[in-house]
C-alpha cells in the first residue's frame, strides 16, 4: 500500500510537471538546504543567469512567506537561558516547482487566519494588476516606508515576487471555517 500511494502521489507530481515540491515544517535552514537543490537542479537544467536568479528569488520569498505568516504552527518551549533569536515555532506550508512549457512555475500555500483574507485579496489584486514600471515604482517607494503594521519583513515579497514573474501573479484561497488556506502561483 505505501509503495503504490506514494508513486501515485509521484505520478501526479510528474504528470504537472513538478520538478520539486516541498510539503511540511519550514525553517531558514530548510530554506537554506532545499535552495542549494534547487539552484543544482536548475545548473543541470542548463536555465540561464536570469531564469535561474528569478526562479531561486521567487522561491525564496515563497518560504519566507511560509515561515513568517503560516497560520499552521508548533511553538517550541525555550528554555530559559536560551538565546533569543534560537528557533521560537515551527510554521508548515507547501512549495512546488515545475515547468509548464518552456516556463518554470513556483507555487506555495498555507493556511492563513480567516480576518487576514480580505487585506490579502485586495494587496495582490493591486499588485496583479500593476505594469512592471509601476511596480518597480511602487518597491522602490516601499524601501522608503515603514513596514505595514503586522509585517514581519520590509513588505517586498509579494512585489519581488511579481516583478520576477513573467505572466501576472495567480492567487486563490479555500475556506477551512477558522483557517483559509492560500495559494501563490508565480510564473517565470
Amino acid at each position: 500500500m505505501l509503495a503504490s500511494q506514494l508513486l501515485d502521489l509521484r505520478g501526479i507530481l510528474h504528470k504537472q510537471g513538478v520538478i520539486f515540491a516541498y510539503s511540511g515544517y519550514v525553517t531558514e535552514r530548510v530554506l537554506s538546504g532545499v535552495g542549494e537543490a534547487l539552484k543544482q537542479k536548475l545548473t543541470i537544467d542548463d536555465a540561464d543567469t536570469k531564469t535561474l536568479r528569478s526562479v531561486f528569488a521567487v522561491f525564496v520569498e515563497q518560504m519566507q512567506n511560509i515561515i513568517r505568516y503560516s497560520a499552521e504552527k508548533v511553538e517550541a518551549p525555550l528554555p530559559p537561558a536560551a538565546d533569543e533569536r534560537a528557533l521560537k515555532e515551527l510554521r508548515y506550508g507547501i512549495l512546488t516547482i515545475g515547468r509548464e512549457g518552456n516556463e518554470y512555475v513556483v507555487c506555495a500555500g498555507n493556511l492563513i487566519e480567516r480576518g487576514d483574507v480580505e487585506r490579502l485579496h485586495a494587496r495582490l489584486s493591486r499588485i496583479r494588476e500593476m505594469s512592471k514600471e509601476e511596480l518597480r515604482a511602487l518597491y522602490k517607494e516601499q524601501l522608503r516606508a515603514d513596514p505595514e503594521e503586522g509585517s514581519k519583513g520590509a513588505g517586498l515579497g509579494f512585489m519581488e515576487i511579481a516583478r520576477r514573474a513573467s505572466k501576472p501573479i495567480e492567487f486563490d484561497f479555500t475556506d477551512l471555517g477558522d483557517y483559509t488556506f492560500f495559494a501563490l502561483k508565480a510564473t517565470i
